[in-house]
Parts: structure tokens; sequence; C-alpha cells
């Protein structure tokens, strides 16, 4: 049993933490953490909130080193973390701050489907999705490219995609950043990051990565879900993965490569795991545009990845793609550094925020958002575990006025992967979510027992701190009817 944190807290609100910059000598900022007394109970049995305070000694640092509700002990940064900071300042990018896995991230599709209409099919659907989608460990995809093609993936992302026939042009306008981060280079990736993403595009990986059938159950705000084309008992599809091998080694290449940054910029870290580059040096100018390429890279799998859920649909169902919908309502990153424009102390500053297992919230009338959506705000995706349920929210002004934009990206860990497992033997996770009604398939059966619900905290907690602390707010819950994960 990990010994429970004891460092101090100042009571904000009833959702909001203050981890004052006297914890340690060397912190910059304060840290702010959003969580309610009974998720900081959790909070408090491992060492993420140690975490939040050794961000908080990273150079340019503007105003807090932030954690989301979901926040759990992660590299360097806690997952959930969320950071900005300021070239202007000497501030610096840690891969750290972003994770292994780049813009590990999710996408909702709408159906035209309801309830009556999947329920009957509901095993059969499952399994059509397990035929057709690519998952497991190191499994590769049907779709083969050529290294041309490879790089440019790296740099057109999602629209390559759909140039090649993976999906829909309205698809990319419903796409953070439509699909593609600028200033990618296919020529810092290595050769290694290469050849661990070969054949991987357009496949599901394992660990927590899933797609997950849903049905509609819960609607909050009736304009909004009107607006998102959302009733309850109607039919979504969540589809959660990333970067794949590539996105991991291309972390794994510039934690070697900034081994010596600290030393040469004279940085002191209280953690190794956090080291850093300044964003105008040569090693974090290389690490940006590495990490754009395996963003892009990303935004191709997910996108391909939805083509292939579209034809599972219309395989089993006999139906024209167009009659079943399956639109893309929005796809988000969860794991990924971007240069984006706030307000600090009144002056408006061009920033690196950092989020780590956090999600972009913007507001409506933010100019970066699609046409279609600044006026409600950024459709936030929060998945929870297999058991559970997940969210859409909609991005709100105290997102950036506090957070830097963001908001929480799923549920959060509360037990380890080795735990998980340990906890469910002599049992059959399986049996137990068939029990909830929830169809579940993976290629072992480790795969269930490290993801079983019990090793999440429940999202249903975790979303409403975002809702009443007013960083996004809620539109519907969804409850999953089918999933299939590695």
């Amino acid at each position: 049993m990990n010994e429970e944190w004891q460092g101090p807290l100042e009571k904000i609100d009833d959702y909001r933490w203050r981890l004052p910059k006297s914890y340690k000598s060397g912190m910059r900022v304060d840290g702010l953490i959003y969580a309610d007394e009974k998720l900081l109970k959790d909070i408090r049995k491992d060492k993420s909130l140690d975490q939040v305070a050794n961000v908080a000694f990273l150079p340019g640092i503007q105003k807090y080193s932030i954690a989301m509700p979901d926040m759990h002990w992660g590299y360097g940064f806690c997952i959930g973390g969320v950071c900005a900071t300021d070239p202007e300042e000497g501030g610096v990018i840690s891969p750290g701050g972003v994770g292994f896995d780049i813009n590990c991230g999710v996408r909702l599709l709408r159906t035209r489907l309801t309830q009556q209409e999947v329920l009957p099919k509901q095993r059969e659907l499952v399994a059509q999705l397990f035929r057709d989608v690519p998952c497991g460990l190191g499994v590769g995809g049907q779709i083969k490219f050529s290294q041309a093609d490879e790089r440019k993936i790296l740099t057109q992302g999602s629209s390559y995609m759909v140039k090649q026939g993976f999906g829909r042009p309205e698809d990319i306008l419903c796409t953070e950043a439509d699909g593609c981060m600028e200033g990618a280079d296919p020529s810092a990736v290595s050769e290694r990051a290469y050849e661990r993403g070969k054949g991987q595009v357009g496949t599901l990986g394992s660990g927590n990565h899933f797609i997950e059938v849903q049905l509609v159950d819960q609607v909050y705000d009736p304009s909004l879900a009107q607006f998102f084309g959302l009733e309850k008992d109607q039919v979504t599809v969540m589809i959660h993965s990333g970067s794949r091998g590539l996105g991991y080694q291309v972390c794994e290449d510039s934690l070697r490569k900034m081994a010596g940054c600290p030393q040469k910029y004279k940085i002191a870290l209280p953690d190794r795991q956090l080291v850093c580059a300044p964003l105008d040096s040569p090693e974090g100018e290389v690490y940006l545009s590495a990490m754009r390429a395996a963003a892009n890279y990303a935004w191709a799998n997910r996108q391909v990845l939805t083509h292939l859920v579209r034809q599972a649909f219309v395989h089993l169902f006999r139906r024209g793609e167009n009659d079943l919908g399956l639109d893309l309502i929005y796809d988000v990153a969860h794991n990924i550094a971007k240069m984006e424009t706030y307000e600090v102390k009144g002056k408006k500053k061009k920033l690196c925020v950092h989020r780590k297992g956090a999600t972009r919230a913007f507001p409506p009338g933010h100019p970066e958002l699609p046409e279609r959506y600044r006026s409600i705000g950024q459709p936030v995706l929060i998945p929870g575990d297999m058991g559970r349920n997940s969210y859409l929210l909609v991005g709100q002004q105290g997102a950036m006025e506090e957070t830097f934009g963001s908001s929480c990206h799923g549920a959060g860990r509360i037990m380890s992967r080795g735990q998980a497992v340990r906890i469910s033997r002599g049992r059959s996770i399986q049996k137990e979510l068939e029990a909830k009604g929830i169809i579940a398939m993976a290629r072992g059966r480790g795969g269930l027992d490290e993801e079983q619900p019990e090793a999440y905290k429940d999202v249903n907690e975790v979303v409403r701190v975002v809702g009443k602390a007013g960083i996004s707010k809620m539109v519907v819950r969804m409850r999953p009817i089918g999933v299939i994960k590695g």
C-alpha cells in the first residue's frame, strides 16, 4: 500500500485546491488541482501531487502547474497534467509533458441507429468490429503504405487518409487542428520509429485503447444535444487510439537526446524524468518537429479506424453508409504540446501548452474552432471505463481563464495494471461486463483484466468536477453496450 501524500493543500473552493509554491524550494508557481474531497482521497494515494510540484520548477512556466480530477502518477508529469511555458521567458518543452503515446486521443461518431435496432445484433456487431479492426500489442494493419506514403502521413495527417479514400472531407473539419499540425518534419523521426510504426496505421493497439458502441442514456442540455444531432437511446461509437509504436519511439529518442540538456542550459530539475530543452534550442525544435509528425500519424490512424468502423456497420446492417449516419462529431488529442495564445496578467502571449492526459476545451467564439462549433464551444470527449459512462461536453470560458483551454481526458487510473490483474484472479471480467449488458472482446484475457472498471475512478465523479468548476459543460452521457480492446 502506498503511503498517503501528506503535503500542503489549500482549499480554494469545493472543486479547486492550491499547492503553494512554498512546498518545495525551486517551485516558480503554485499548483492548481481540480478535485472534490472524495476524489482527493484517491489522488493522495500516489505521487502525482509531488509531480505537480515538480512541474512548477520548469523555466518559463506560466500561472500554475495544473492537474485535472483524473490525475494519477505518470512519467515526469502526472497524467492529467497541464502546463504552459513562454518561449520569451526561457520556456521549455518537456517530452514527459506530452507522454509516450503522442496524440493518443478520442473521436466520437453518431449513428442514425437506435437501441431497438442495435440490441438484437449487439453480439454480432462487436464480433464484426473485432474481425474488421486490427487490435492488440504490435498487431499490424491490412492497409499497407510505402515509405513515401508514410512521410506524407507524417506531414498531412488525416487529410492524406481522406484523399486516399479513408473517410469524408467533413471529417477533417471535425478534427482538432484539422487533423494536422504544421511544422512536422519526417526527417526528425528516427529509422527505428519508422520501423516500429510500419504497418500500424489503422490499428487499435493495446492497453486502454478501445472501440466502444454506446447508447445515449442521459441528456443534460436538450438544445445542445439537438445541435449535435443526439437524443436518448441513440447509438454512438467512440474510438480511442494514438500514434502506436512510432509515437512511443519518438518519445524514447527525444528523452535520450535531451538527457544532457538540463546541464547544458543550466536548468535545475527535481526529477530527471522532467528532462527538457528551451523551446528555441536545437534540441527543443527537433523534438517539436518529431512530436508534430507523430501527432499527425495518430490522427491518420484514427481516420483509418473510423473508415474500418463504418465498413463494419455497413457489412452487418446491410445498409448504406449515408443511411447509417456514422458522422464524426469531433476528434480530440490527449497527449500533445501546442503553441496557443492566452492572456497572462493582462498581456497576450503565445505559449507552449503541454497537455498530458488532458483535453483541449476551447469556449464559444474561439477563432481556432471550426465554424460549425464556434457558437457553442468545442466538443469535449471524456471516455470512462468499460463498465460505466462516457461524456460529450463543450468547452467554457472558465477553461480559457484558468486552465489554458483544457479539461480532463477520462476517468483516471487508481490501480496499476499489475494490481488489476491480481484482483481479477478467479473472476471473468468478460462475464461480469456481460451481466451489465456489455459485450466485450479482446485479444487475450489480460486486456480485459488490466482495464476492468475497478481499476479506474468513477468517471461520473470526475466529469462532475470539471462541470461544477465551469471549465466544461455537460451535454450528453453515453453508456457502453459493446467494446473491443487489444
